[in-house]
């Protein structure tokens, strides 16, 4: 069997071959906590989301159900129903919510 020879031009070329760009991924951002402005305004109006998903709903639910329902997150949830509790509009049993 014959060997081959490698020349330098050979080597050259090869050398010269374009590298594979490699794809660097950025690092995967964490989730940020929404903030919640805590003042009369916005509590007021979170507790009319929560009070027109309950009334909507016609029946209990949990935070979960009603920050789903209102599209609020259950930060702003549980300010609105805060302040509906204070008002003495809701009732609560079994982790449910509803309208009193």
């Amino acid at each position: 069997m014959a060997e081959k020879k490698t020349t330098k031009k050979a080597a050259a070329v090869k050398a010269e071959e374009p590298k594979k760009a490699t794809v660097k991924k950025a690092p995967a951002k964490k989730a940020e906590k929404a903030t919640v402005a805590v003042n009369a305004e916005n509590a007021g109006f979170k507790a009319g989301d929560v009070y027109q998903a309950l009334a909507a709903a016609e029946k209990a639910l949990t935070v979960k159900e009603i920050a789903k329902a209102a599209k609020i997150s259950e930060e702003e949830t549980l300010l609105g129903l805060g302040w509906l509790f204070k008002e003495g509009k809701l009732n609560a049993a079994d982790d449910k919510v509803t309208l009193a």
